[in-house]
């Protein structure tokens, strides 16, 4: 018998799906009248420690190369663990808006951060002023500024192919 789980506590807290995920992981391990070739696909990163309490128990990922801050799924399965959790790289590459992602990186370091406010709400909860009316540009305004200001300073005619490409690389390494 194989047995494939895929997501399982989804649509649950963090808490109670990891709670249930790790307590099937056990029950299927320990009980040999359950015993089965399992894939356990998941994204609780905790889940892997099992790998390490339990004897039967293997991990395995999908191979990722990263590169000059761009990553590439390599669509191969490889043994051992993710070191990180790609989400914010796949939404982007998705499409998501930057200002989606870059609020969606700013909420993940506060929750990694465990950061409270001074209500004990975490920093991503609270409600945040609107920035239509504020002059104040953002670290990531400003930098896209430069790029633009650079971009229209440079005279493209006078560039030859090895020049234009480095550049290129230079301004899209600013950019992210």
């Amino acid at each position: 018998m194989d047995i494939l789980l895929d997501e399982v506590g989804r649509g649950t807290s963090t808490f109670d799906g990891l709670s249930l995920a790790w307590a099937i992981g056990e029950y299927l391990h320990d009980n040999p009248q359950h015993a089965a070739k399992t894939l356990f696909a998941t994204h609780y990163h905790e889940m892997t420690e099992l790998g390490k309490l339990l004897p039967g128990v293997r991990n395995y990922q999908m191979a990722v190369k990263e590169s000059g801050g761009d990553i590439v799924f390599l669509r191969r399965v490889v043994e051992g663990s993710a070191s990180k959790s790609y989400g914010l790289e796949v939404a982007r590459l998705a499409g998501l808006p930057r200002g989606v992602i870059d609020r969606a990186r700013e909420i993940l370091l506060n929750l990694e951060a465990n950061e409270l406010d001074v209500t004990g709400k975490p920093k991503f909860a609270r409600h945040l002023p609107s920035r239509k009316n504020d002059p104040q540009p953002t670290l990531f305004e400003i930098a896209n500024e430069a790029v633009l200001d650079d971009l229209r300073a440079l005279d493209v005619e006078s560039l030859g192919p090895d020049d234009a490409l480095a550049l290129l690389r230079g301004f899209k390494q600013r950019l992210m």
